[in-house]
């Protein structure tokens, strides 16, 4: 049996960092950011209802 192992080795575990201090820009735009989101999905959802746009699907050429 030889000493090697084969593969890679895996790193060492970081610790973990501690939880960041916001300030009130910080925290003005991460409030922000979520209502943005917010109204993505509702868009979104709205548009799924409502189906493709046009409606008319793939153009055919007139070619047969």
């Amino acid at each position: 049996m030889s000493s090697k192992q084969g593969g890679k080795m895996k790193p060492l575990k970081q610790p973990k960092s501690n939880k960041k201090e916001y300030d009130e820009h910080d925290l003005a735009n991460i409030q922000k950011k979520k209502e943005e989101e917010k109204a993505l999905k509702e868009l979104k959802a709205k548009a799924q209802q409502k189906g493709s746009f046009g409606g008319s699907g793939l153009k055919k050429s007139g070619k047969k």
